[in-house]
């Protein structure tokens, strides 16, 4: 079971203004992220339609996704209004992408022997444009060989399958079968759209390091101290910079995230773990983005055997942790290497001030200041960024992760030393 790019797939178009896209909704309980896909499509400026199928009504209602695609949804081969004028023809015509979200074990069963039994079995085989589909279905399933010969069959057939996510399950099992989150489909979708052709990005060449999520400091076997980094904007950097044409190595705390399509990953867990790989890749990096929210401070002492509960309280010592990217940058100035430095601030107060004060302390580049609150920030889907270096104040505005990461890179490409010289 792989999530590689299927060389038997229709090239997919980039998901810019005005492109038009119909996201399929089958009979499954991830059909409510399909929610997310469509506002993050439509904030791109795509021209979003939803299918659905019968089964699909049963989890979310069909005036949700009107009111979010601003357009009537499309059910049934039997709409009158619709199918006087051939209307299952014109949709399967006017489509320029149809992604199918969630794609369950039915609904792939059905693709992979070419039913048109439903108005979206007809579109997939009536629609000249790329279909793509975002498998989510309990693990036992997802692994079933049923299942994996209806993908390989699809796959010749020309649909191209995005992969699934690892974690836990609305079951209560935990395993691959999750449906991707929306953004990373959308960071999937980029990734694709542009894999015809050899990456010629603002990036192309460069060696990007980049650190994300949490780091997570081991107390006993069973507890540890944390923080709730998700690691959705590090892992939404990385993906962004490959796609700029950048050899991209990220290195990751724990995250229920999918592995960033074409990027090394390096799995951590600690602190010092973080700063040991850091320090092993940093001299050969040509970019650090230190995105990672790292514990300041981690157990004295670990022990081996469970704490037990010994009265009403407890006392932990704790001991600071190592300040990874002020440690990096100390070690690259003294041996004048010109790598570029790019740390994160995540206040909740005077979140500038600080963000300035930890640029100049840690002999950074620039630093991305992000207020952090219970709609931003940390494991969030939105953000809020302000780049600021030495002689730039740059507010990137409040969207989605994905969007931000974009912004992230063309902002420094355009204000940093990675900005091309005029005439070239």
């Amino acid at each position: 079971m792989t999530d590689s790019i299927d060389p038997n797939a229709r090239a997919l178009p980039k998901i810019t203004t005005g492109i038009r896209v119909i996201v399929a909704v089958t009979g499954g309980i991830a059909a409510y992220k399909a929610c997310e896909l469509i506002r993050l499509l439509t904030a791109r400026g795509a021209d979003v339609l939803v299918v659905m199928t019968e089964n699909a009504e049963h989890f979310v209602g069909s005036t949700t996704f009107q009111a979010l695609s601003g357009k009537p949804v499309r059910s049934s081969l039997w709409d009158a209004a619709a199918e006087a004028a051939m209307g299952h023809i014109e949709l399967a015509r006017w489509a320029q992408l149809l992604v199918i979200a969630p794609a369950t074990a039915n609904c792939l069963a059905k693709l992979a022997a070419g039913f048109a039994s439903d108005l979206l079995g007809t579109l997939c085989l009536a629609t000249p444009a790329p279909v793509v589909l975002a498998p989510a279905m309990n693990q036992q399933m997802y692994a079933h060989p049923a299942v994996q010969a209806n993908l390989a069959k699809l796959s010749t057939l020309g649909y191209l399958n995005l992969g699934v996510g690892i974690g836990a399950q609305a079951c209560g099992d935990v395993g691959a079968g999750r449906m991707l989150e929306p953004a990373e489909i959308l960071l999937r979708l980029d990734a694709h759209a542009g894999n015809a052709t050899p990456p010629t990005g603002g990036l192309h060449g460069k060696r990007v390091l980049i650190s994300a999520g949490p780091t997570l400091e081991d107390l006993d076997p069973v507890r540890f101290i944390g923080n709730r980094s998700s690691g959705k904007m590090g892992y939404a950097i990385a993906e962004a910079a490959q796609q700029l044409g950048a050899e991209v190595t990220l290195i990751s705390g724990p995250c229920k995230l999918s592995v960033p399509a074409h990027c090394k990953v390096i799995q951590i867990r600690s602190a010092q773990q973080l700063l040991e790989h850091m320090q092993a890749h940093a001299a050969q990096a040509d970019i650090i983005v230190a995105a990672a929210a790292v514990a300041d401070y981690r157990p004295a002492q670990l022990s081996e055997a469970k704490l037990k509960k010994t009265g009403d309280r407890i006392q932990i010592e704790l001991v600071k942790n190592p300040d990874v990217i002020a440690t990096i940058a100390h070690s690259l100035r003294a041996a004048q290497k010109t790598t570029l430095l790019i740390g994160f601030a995540a206040e909740t107060n005077d979140v500038l001030a600080h963000a300035r004060n930890k640029l100049e302390r840690k002999q950074l580049d620039w630093i991305a200041a992000n207020q952090v609150s219970s709609e931003l920030g940390m494991d969030a889907d939105d953000n809020a960024l302000t780049l600021i270096s030495a002689e730039h104040e740059i507010a990137l505005g409040r969207a989605p992760k994905t969007e931000l990461a974009r912004r992230f890179w063309q902002t420094l490409l355009a204000h940093s030393r990675l900005a091309q010289p005029e005439g070239t």
